[in-house]
């Protein structure tokens, strides 16, 4: 598929690159759809083709011939090509990157809720890191007050911000949109599956796989990459108001279908196949035995309890698959909340599991380290804490992060930890193929989705 979006001619004016004049494997694209985009002048972004057993080196070097950035070289390690963006870019485009649009969502839609690219340009000079469910009318608002985007609609929506983000901001760097999708992808004219706790009691992991593999598929098509699910808590109080998005109350079952689920949205590699989506890995941890069984709240859990029924199921997904993103949990653990822990994030979740993903807070987390649990006594303290403890993205819409470009510069904050958090981000994008390929098309609408 080409990396441009059907129908649309604002790309005309692009230089068109000469075919290959001897064998080359392509990359992103076959040679027939090379030599008809070459025909028409409609790349986007600038796809190399590189011959057969092509080095990073020579990748690199290639780059530097022909004056593309190394970042844009879908030939180029994923590293290497993270490595040049992230030499390239301003603090301020870095946490950029780690924040996200929902609730303000209509600071830059049109009076018709369509996308506005002079108003982004304005209030998103920077770019975006995250777009926040894009089948959504103007963000939090109920559908049953304002029907959501058909399939359609979300696709032009997608496509009009990641012709701003590509076109009109400095580096071009692509969007990553997110969804939920815990039974099915949560958005009209979508499937909808039996929630976890029933899929749960039929003990079929393959099942599971199934159904999730549908659901990447419809959000996919969309031109969604990534989706909130699937949620791997251990549920032990039955008074928990949501048990029904859990798998049940067995660490062993809970994990063996979190894998399931995994595989079944974004496949088994490390990137993501055409019909795939990142998963978001969830609530890690003690969720699912709050006190009094109050949502949210405190989770006096000891380590030994942790190890033995509440972390199984998250170990088990992240060292059994390649698992995009993990979200902590709402609640404190013996004192400590997930967002502000750095033991639970950085020592036992990365250091002794090795996860390689991204940490993405669950929505105004990081904001209730001040509002909730009182800890930090403004936002920008917060943004300071959570950013040192391993969280890398600000869920739904980066209300504390935006500190963090002051933070560095009054020396409160390590640039550094900006760095990582950036590095991360931008590691899912190229994992995703965003930067060859940004948008969605239309092609496909007809055969997905209920």
């Amino acid at each position: 598929m080409l990396a441009v979006p059907p129908n649309d001619t604002s790309h005309a004016h692009a230089s068109p690159c000469n075919a290959p004049s001897r064998e080359f494997n392509t990359v992103f694209v076959t040679k027939r759809a090379w030599r008809t985009a070459t025909a028409l002048g409609a790349i986007v972004l600038p796809l190399l083709v590189a011959p057969t057993g092509v080095t990073a080196q020579g990748a690199t070097a290639a780059s530097q011939a022909a004056g593309t950035p190394l970042y844009r070289n879908p030939a180029a390690s994923v590293d290497a090509r993270v490595d040049d963006l992230l030499a390239r870019m301003t603090l301020e485009e870095k946490v950029a990157q780690l924040m996200t649009v929902w609730v303000e969502k209509t600071e830059i839609f049109d009076s018709n809720l369509q996308f506005d690219a002079a108003k982004a340009k304005q209030r998103y000079p920077d770019g975006i890191g995250q777009f926040a469910r894009p089948s959504d009318a103007k963000g939090p608002v109920s559908p049953r007050e304002l029907r959501g985007r058909n399939a359609r609609d979300t696709v032009a929506l997608i496509n009009a911000v990641q012709r701003f983000a590509v076109e009109q901001t400095r580096l071009g760097i692509p969007v990553l949109f997110h969804e939920e999708a815990l039974h099915g992808y949560v958005a009209f004219d979508a499937t909808m599956f039996p929630q976890a706790i029933a899929m749960a009691s039929a003990w079929d992991p393959d099942m599971t796989r199934r159904v999730n593999a549908i659901a990447a598929r419809e959000a996919r098509a969309r031109g969604v990459h990534i989706v909130l699910s699937p949620v791997v808590d251990v549920a032990r109080d039955p008074r928990w108001g949501r048990i029904e998005e859990t798998f049940g109350e067995d660490p062993f079952l809970v994990g063996e279908l979190g894998v399931a689920a995994v595989e079944g949205l974004q496949g088994t590699g490390r990137t993501l196949g055409p019909d795939k989506v990142f998963a978001t890995l969830k609530h890690m941890t003690g969720h699912g035995q709050p006190e009094s069984g109050t949502n949210i709240g405190p989770a006096p859990i000891s380590e030994r309890a942790l190890r033995e029924n509440f972390f199984p199921p998250f170990e088990q997904v992240v060292q059994r698959t390649s698992i995009g993103a993990v979200m902590p949990s709402y609640n404190e653990i013996d004192g400590v909340p997930s967002h502000a822990n750095k033991w639970l994030l950085e020592g036992v979740l990365r250091g002794e599991w090795g996860f390689k993903g991204i940490v993405a807070s669950d929505y105004s987390a990081i904001d209730q380290l001040m509002t909730l649990h009182h800890i930090a006594p403004d936002l920008e303290s917060a943004a300071i804490l959570a950013l040192e403890s391993g969280v890398d993205l600000d869920l739904p819409d980066g209300i504390s992060y935006r500190t963090l470009v002051a933070s560095v510069r009054a020396g409160k904050v390590s640039q550094s930890l900006v760095d990582r958090a950036a590095r991360r981000m931008l590691e899912l994008k190229v994992r995703a193929g965003l930067f060859e390929q940004p948008f969605a098309t239309t092609d496909n609408l007809d055969q997905v989705g209920s």
